[in-house]
């Protein structure tokens, strides 16, 4: 019972993981996104059915090995119904927050599994021995940096620990002497497995994972998290090695190479290297100067912006985080709609990192079901930029700033940008003057060509629609 069990349980996992295989290529593209979510979600049903088969069937065989099945059952119970619970109540601009912090758990889940494949005795011996050893310390730490660090990057995300970066004197020294620690540890460990060790690189891991990213600033968050997303991958396939679970192997291999090929990316995109942003350097704060140092800025109203929309023939939106925190993706959608009725050639400009996520604004348009193909990359629109008409910058801060690419003093110099001032009119949306979540005071508030719309997001687009449609019957009646 227990082989057949075990060989069906196997085939299952093949047929999950060949899911996972197809979720991922789906996910890379908006138009198969949806797809590729399904079959990330049958491909999970598959694997927790056949594991709770495999655990039946040895409880079946072995009446000791019921309260491994209660437990199992529990788990699934209690974690589904968080799951749903949480699915069903957060809100897009919650979604990077809740990214890390279940991270956080996969982390945890590693720690877990290392110290029990430790204080289990498995019965081998020689080298087969010292690669398990070496399985628990090295699945011990991965798990508990992405722990401690995920935790961090929660606390972050949601405001409850400050953005900035902490600068502890030496930080690149700590950091790599806590490495060099870990790997003088490893070797310790496979010589002489004791549980002190294990205590220690414990701590250690744990200690790292905080500092690692309490030592990065606001501005990276985004590779962070994606980040992060690699290192539950990893700690995944660490305990699917001490587990014997090929399904977790695959699974947290996929997670952990495309997270880390996701941070390349949009590291890239930053013109900046992965270790520089480990390192922390990116989110340090900007010096602060007032607004007189910029220059003045020149206010707009909600009946102006509508006039200088009808009027354009080409329009680009470049969203941000405040998009997401005024919850005004359905509104611009309807604005989109609108101006396209109008004849106008509406496009969106979408920056690499914009948002704390990677996809956050791509996630809230499809969202508000504005049409893929008017969604642009940021490389796809930058050289058109300077025949637009109007360009709407709603929420965004970092991602249009003109420093990353005119002031080589600025914090985020050399940084690529949407060039959004290059357009004839830009009409930015925003609630104060503040800087953005970096930190770095944007000079594109003071350009000649730029008019600040101050307000609520959603509720300057929803005058902006009002002014418009009093607009049209107006021309109408005429």
């Amino acid at each position: 019972m227990t082989a057949v069990a075990g060989a069906v349980a196997g085939a299952a996992y093949i047929v999950a993981a060949l899911l996972f295989i197809l979720s991922l290529a789906g996910l890379s593209r908006h138009e198969t996104s949806r797809r590729g979510v399904t079959f990330g979600i049958v491909g999970m049903a598959i694997a927790l059915v056949a594991t709770i088969w495999l655990t039946a069937a040895a409880a079946w065989a072995e009446p000791s090995a019921t309260t491994g099945l209660v437990l199992l059952v529990i788990a699934v119970v209690v974690g589904g119904a968080v799951g749903l619970w949480r699915a069903r109540i957060v809100e897009m601009t919650g979604m990077p927050e809740l990214i890390a912090l279940l991270h956080s758990f996969v982390g945890l889940a590693a720690v877990l599994v290392g110290w029990n494949g430790s204080l289990y005795d498995t019965g081998l011996t020689g080298a087969l021995a010292d690669i398990h050893h070496a399985e628990v310390f090295i699945g011990v730490f991965i798990g508990g940096v992405t722990f401690t660090g995920s935790i961090v990057a929660f606390l972050k995300l949601s405001a409850r620990m400050s953005s900035k970066p902490l600068m502890l004197p030496g930080k690149n020294v700590l950091n790599v002497g806590a490495l060099v620690a870990f790997l003088v540890l490893t070797v310790w460990y496979v010589i002489t497995p004791e549980l002190w060790l294990l205590v220690l690189v414990t701590l250690l891991a744990l200690a790292l994972g905080w500092h690692l990213v309490a030592s990065i600033g606001g501005g990276d968050m985004p590779v962070v998290v994606s980040m992060l997303n690699s290192y539950s991958g990893w700690a995944a396939a660490a305990a699917g090695f001490l587990l014997n679970n090929d399904l977790l192997i695959v699974t947290g291999a996929l997670v952990g190479s495309s997270g880390a090929y996701l941070s390349y990316i949009m590291c890239k995109a930053m013109n900046r290297s992965f270790l520089s942003v480990i390192a922390g350097g990116f989110g340090i704060e900007a010096p602060r100067s007032d607004d007189a140092e910029l220059g003045e800025h020149r206010e707009i109203d909600a009946e102006s912006a509508a006039d200088l929309l009808a009027n354009a023939s080409s329009v680009v939106i470049t969203p941000g985080y405040g998009m997401a925190v005024a919850q005004a993706q359905h509104g611009v959608a309807d604005l989109v709609a609108k101006l396209r009725e109008r004849g106008a050639d509406v496009r969106f400009g979408i920056h690499p990192v914009a948002g704390r996520l990677p996809g956050h604004m791509n996630v809230l348009l499809a969202e508000a079901k504005v049409p893929y193909d008017i969604v642009l990359e940021m490389d796809e629109i930058n050289d058109d930029l300077s025949q637009v008409d109007v360009v709407l910058v709603i929420g965004a801060n970092d991602t249009v700033n003109p420093a990353a690419a005119e002031d080589p003093g600025s914090p985020i110099a050399g940084m690529p940008v949407i060039r959004v001032w290059e357009a004839q009119n830009v009409i930015v949306f925003k609630r104060s003057m503040a800087s953005g979540y970096a930190g770095v005071q944007n000079p594109l508030f003071s350009r000649e060509n730029t008019q600040m719309l101050f307000g609520d997001a959603k509720e300057k687009v929803d005058d902006i629609l009002m002014h418009l449609a009093a607009g049209a019957k107006t021309a109408g009646r005429a």
